[in-house]
């Protein structure tokens, strides 16, 4: 494989692991907040699942970079416009409601991205996608049966939950946009065609929401960056706690 056909499926691992990433650390701030004890565990263990794909995508992508790059040092030691994960995942984690809407909208996305990118001719993606394809069906089942009870629930619980999603709804297109490093990948049966799931993720989230009595909206407002390093004020926070010890005490292993 040439160096160049190297470094761009580093960076394509890169971007799946910076998705996880900053996904996993905000479910993380719901340990020892969550609304219950069961429920607690559940999203600990969904972050857990989160940075275990975040590790196996930084791991790769380090592999390739070389240079003695590693799975820590693309996640403590890069600085905000470094990252390239899509906006949706940064987004602070909010109520209950809007963390269950954004899991639901990536479970679906999720569970029909990693379907296809088990059929990637490159192997170590094909592996990680496998592997995170089973997590991300038990995370779609309970993200799915929480759509229904809030929606299903009070009317306090379906207005929160109808609040979130008209939050989030704009920064769904970002999840269905290809660009000219993925278009290049795609050719060679490396990377998903994101924009050919969105049809099916739609369908997909109507039918729960119907379920839910909960109304999805067009995206008629849509904001986009991340890929490009653009984010929101939200990430540099984030990672000013992610990264702290590492920045303090630099090159420590634990």
């Amino acid at each position: 494989m040439s160096n160049v056909a190297n470094e761009k499926i580093a960076a394509y691992a890169n971007r799946l692991g910076d998705d996880s990433l900053i996904h996993g650390h905000r479910l993380s701030e719901w340990c020892s907040n969550g609304p219950f004890l069961e429920e607690d565990l559940a999203m600990t263990n969904v972050a857990l699942d989160y940075i275990g794909r975040a590790r196996n995508f930084l791991t790769y992508a380090a592999e390739l970079i070389g240079g003695g790059a590693t799975e820590d040092t693309l996640a403590y030691e890069r600085d905000c416009l470094e990252y390239t994960n899509l906006l949706i995942y940064e987004l602070p984690k909010g109520d209950f409601a809007f963390t269950t809407a954004r899991q639901y909208l990536l479970d679906e996305f999720e569970l029909l991205f990693l379907t296809a990118l088990c059929n990637s001719e490159d192997s170590t993606l094909a592996a990680v996608a496998e592997k995170s394809l089973k997590e991300t069906r038990y995370h779609l089942r309970r993200s799915k049966e929480w759509m229904l009870r809030l929606g299903n629930g009070t009317e306090e619980s379906k207005e929160k939950l109808q609040t979130a999603v008209e939050q989030l709804i704009g920064y769904t297109p970002e999840l269905f946009e290809v660009d000219a490093l993925e278009k290049d990948l795609i050719s060679g049966g490396i990377a998903v065609d994101r924009a050919g799931l969105e049809e099916s993720w739609r369908s997909a989230c109507e039918k729960t929401f119907d379920e839910a009595g909960v109304n999805m909206p067009q995206a008629v407002w849509r904001v986009k960056g991340g890929r490009t390093g653009f984010h929101t004020e939200h990430l540099g926070h984030l990672l000013a706690d992610m990264q702290f010890v590492q920045r303090a005490y630099p090159g420590c292993q634990w």
